[in-house]
């Protein structure tokens, strides 16, 4: 994932939020602050949530990965947020089903294969119980910066 933007600015850390969207927004808002997106981004991300749920009941933290296309990206990133309190998404193949979300990992890809291969590097990860576990848990975010990019396989 060379060029890619992922640093201690993008994770949110006890985001505090009532719904999905808020989360959502607050997560792209953050991301246009810091030109990585277009302003197209949140609206595009949201609507794509809505047809195609993201949310993710994994065992122990259920996670979700918002996200959305390539046009709408102006550096590629991947934003990281540990929620206060858990918030309902849709289900992944299901979205009648919600999953009660705590960890959200936004991906903001400039090309499609980057995103494939994000996507599967995301999936090994939250196989992982005990690395989610200590995601949510954790208060530095160098430390969080340093563990996802080892177990992403990020190239800086």
């Amino acid at each position: 994932m060379k060029d890619m933007v992922f640093d201690e600015s993008i994770i949110l850390l006890d985001l505090e939020a009532d719904s999905k969207e808020a989360v959502l927004t607050a997560m792209a808002n953050n991301l246009e602050q810091r030109g990585l997106i277009k302003d197209s981004y949140l609206q595009a991300v949201i609507e794509r949530e809505e047809e195609f749920a993201t949310g993710l009941p994994t065992g122990g933290v259920s996670v979700a990965i918002p996200h959305t296309d390539v046009e709408h990206v102006i550096k590629k990133t991947i934003s990281v947020a540990v929620l206060k309190n858990p918030v309902p998404f849709g289900m992944m193949g299901d979205p009648n089903e919600t999953v009660d979300v705590e960890l959200v990992f936004m991906l903001a890809m400039d090309k499609s294969d980057s995103q494939l291969s994000l996507l599967q590097g995301l999936m090994q990860l939250f196989r992982d119980e005990e690395m989610l576990k200590y995601l949510v848990s954790e208060t530095d975010k160098t430390k969080m910066v340093d563990v996802l990019k080892n177990k992403l396989n990020f190239k800086f």
